[in-house]
């Protein structure tokens, strides 16, 4: 599977947000930014992933870092994940995959044998000036949130 390297500039994008928005990285320039796509809302794994950035939000705000989940569900979908897990950070509706396929985040899927296309969980940080600084290529959700954290400080 193909990531974004470290040192790689971080591909822009622009979709709707949670807030009801269109957020595009260039709103974040100059400032660090948590990139993580998880593949559906309301899943178990995805909630034990949201719920660990959830849990370390408070101090990676701290840290000056934006912290921005991206998923294809709607953005009605994303209210009700957000309220049924009192989610601080946004949430970016990429419906039509293209922020997912240039940051390798869609592909191919294999589960039980059975082969699909679907969104992977993938973590990046983008610096301040838009270049790729760490990337987590097969995350594992439990505790994620505080793993990104301890990376953070070295951003």
């Amino acid at each position: 599977m193909m990531v974004l390297k470290e040192g790689d500039a971080a591909p822009g994008f622009s979709l709707p947000a949670s807030n009801g928005e269109i957020v595009s990285l260039k709103d974040f320039f100059g400032k660090k930014v948590v990139i993580f796509f998880y593949p559906k809302d309301n899943t178990p794994g995805c909630i034990k992933e949201v719920c660990s950035f959830r849990d370390a939000y408070n101090e990676i705000q701290d840290e000056g870092v934006v912290l921005l989940g991206v998923s294809g569900d709607s953005l009605k979908s994303h209210d009700n994940f957000i309220s049924k897990h009192s989610l601080p950070f946004l949430l970016l509706s990429d419906a039509d995959k293209s922020m997912s396929s240039s940051y390798y985040a869609w592909g191919e899927k294999e589960r039980n044998g059975r082969k699909y296309m679907g969104i992977h969980r993938i973590t990046y940080i983008v610096n301040e000036s838009g270049a790729i600084f760490k990337v987590w290529p097969k995350v594992k959700p439990n505790n994620h949130g505080e793993e990104v954290l301890a990376a953070i400080k070295f951003v």
